[in-house]
């Protein structure tokens, strides 16, 4: 494999402090396709004194951003050049097909351009003084060291959502991927490296979130953390934040509800409907897996849902005619499958799947078959709890309120979508309903431009955009008398 296999610390590629290593398996089968350095709070401690003595003493925060961008715009070239083999590494890694992957590394070159060409045109501005023959204006500066965890379902599109916008605005990182995909992350910092990135501006540790990724938490050194995971991780990361008052930018997850009228096209809303799941196996904290479906077409739509899953295609995600790969790990199946099973528990009806697939070829793999839920009601935690897999839950409605109450009857805020030809009700429909990103007639359309971040339990701020930046900034207002006056108070 043609990628370093370590931790990339103060401009170094190096071992773990420990000597320990963790094996990178293929979920599609379980082979062993890497092994890379099991850092933890001592790697992660070296590379935070590397960030720190770059932002205080280094140069970064102060070249001028035409020059920062310039290099950001070389990783996106760098990106392009290495498109397949980036592309290949992550289907290896997380299992998904290989058409997912490629689009994921244009998406990934799209953000790191999207960055680059805004890199300088972010200024700060003047503002109207009150006092006579002064100036005021408010001027944006890198917050500083920033720590960055990321997950395991899209390893390198949420590390460029972190990595390009620290990048531009002067900031030094510490990078942790999750501890079981972070092999397109390594491929990342060696591309950051051939680009230019200055010693100890971007430092990669590799190894679990409860030893690495906790002392970047902690750490007095670290001034803003950025995390993308589960809710029970983030709470964690926000206690822990507080030690200095971290900055905070925090992407939680979320329990997405999908409202289909009866007025919608129906063939795309049912195609729609299935791709917001199943992209991924349903891995996607923007997945739509909570239907929310008009009586009047209730059965027929559900029909049509049962019917094109039983033609789903899993297999190999290099595979041209897969349509679906595995989950991510046993850990991981073990959770969806108790997460089904509570379900039917709970009176639930399991319409399809519900299992394992026994068909030959997949018994290897983190397999699950495409499920889907009916007669489900709010109560349930079958609807409230977040699969994370490829599952559906459907609930009825009958008015346009109804639907938008049980869309927001959730903890979560994340991403929402309402399918209806009536574009007036559609707007009032988003309007109401409390999320980050609502798609109408669409869903899981993301573009780097649009910022990204959820409501309630779902998260603290925006990444993407031009609020990405204000994340990774700190607003300075700064106030010059030019003719200073004796106050004669004494």
């Amino acid at each position: 494999m043609n990628i370093k296999q370590l931790q990339y610390i103060n401009g170094e590629w190096v071992k773990a402090a420990s000597g320990e290593t963790r094996d990178i398996i293929n979920p599609f089968n379980q082979e062993v396709i890497a092994t890379v350095p099991e850092g933890n709070e001592t790697d992660a401690k070296a590379a935070i004194a590397a960030a720190r003595e770059a932002f205080d003493h280094g140069d970064w925060s102060t070249t001028p951003a035409t020059e920062r961008g310039a290099i950001v715009r070389r990783i996106t070239e760098l990106i392009e050049r290495d498109h397949e083999e980036l592309a290949v590494l992550e289907s290896l890694d997380t299992g998904k097909t290989i058409i997912e992957s490629r689009g994921d590394m244009d998406d990934i070159a799209g953000v790191f351009r999207y960055y680059a060409e805004i890199a300088d045109k972010e200024g700060g501005e003047l503002i109207a003084s009150p006092v006579p023959d002064s100036v005021s204006k408010v001027v944006h500066e890198p917050v500083g060291v920033c720590g960055q965890i990321t997950p395991w379902n899209y390893p390198l599109l949420q590390a460029s959502w972190k990595l390009a916008p620290a990048l531009i605005t002067g900031n030094t990182l510490i990078m942790k991927p999750s501890e079981i995909t972070p092999l397109t992350t390594i491929k990342i910092f060696e591309l950051m490296e051939e680009a230019g990135v200055p010693k100890g501006v971007a430092n990669l540790v590799l190894g679990a979130g409860h030893t690495a990724g906790a002392e970047l938490s902690a750490s007095l050194d670290v001034d803003l953390i950025s995390f993308t995971g589960g809710i029970v991780t983030g709470k964690k990361i926000m206690q822990a934040a507080s030690v200095n008052v971290k900055k905070l930018a925090l992407e939680l997850g979320g329990k997405n509800p999908n409202i289909i009228f009866a007025d919608a096209d129906f063939d795309t809303a049912v195609d729609q409907a299935l791709n917001g799941v199943f992209f991924h196996a349903g891995q996607i904290c923007s997945a739509g897996t909570r239907l929310i479906v008009e009586d009047k077409i209730h059965d027929d739509f559900v029909n049509a849902l049962v019917e094109r899953m039983k033609q789903f295609k899993l297999g190999d995600g290099f595979d041209n005619d897969t349509q679906m790969g595995p989950l991510i790990s046993a850990e991981h199946l073990a959770k969806v499958e108790a997460y089904v099973n509570a379900g039917v528990e709970e009176g639930a009806t399991l319409a399809i799947g519900g299992s394992r697939p026994t068909e030959a070829g997949l018994q290897d793999g983190f397999f699950y078959l495409p499920t889907l839920f009916t007669d489900c009601t709010s109560e349930m935690n079958v609807v409230q709890d977040e699969a994370f897999g490829p599952v559906i839950t459907v609930e009825r409605f009958q008015t346009e309120e109804e639907a938008v109450a049980i869309s927001n009857d959730s903890i979560y805020g994340l991403a929402g979508g309402v399918w209806t030809n009536d574009i007036v009700k559609a707007e009032r429909c988003a309007k109401k309903m409390r999320m980050g990103t609502v798609w109408i007639n669409d869903f899981n359309l993301y573009f780097p431009h649009a910022p990204w971040g959820g409501f309630k339990q779902s998260g603290i701020g925006r990444e993407l955009g031009k609020l990405g930046i204000e994340e990774y900034s700190e607003s300075k207002h700064i106030f010059q008398n030019l003719n200073p006056q004796p106050m004669n108070w004494f």
